[in-house]
């Protein structure tokens, strides 16, 4: 069963902390992408960008283990 994630007395759905663990390693990712010029390759760098978001955020709430065992 899915718990809530206590932070300090407010409580977090766990969606929330992933999409919120997604977001730092998005912006390094999309930064990593810009300066290297990667983004001359891509037709269109918005929808790029959400489904790379998307991508991390999947990854993210798959690997963190939010049930107690």
């Amino acid at each position: 069963m899915i718990h809530e994630i206590d932070l300090g007395g407010l409580f977090f759905a766990p969606l929330i902390v992933s999409a919120a663990v997604a977001l730092p390693l998005w912006l390094g990712l999309r930064a990593g992408l810009t300066r290297s010029g990667a983004y001359r390759w891509v037709w269109h760098p918005a929808l790029f960008d959400v489904a790379l978001y998307l991508v991390l955020f999947a990854v993210v709430s798959l690997w963190v283990p939010f049930s107690e065992m």
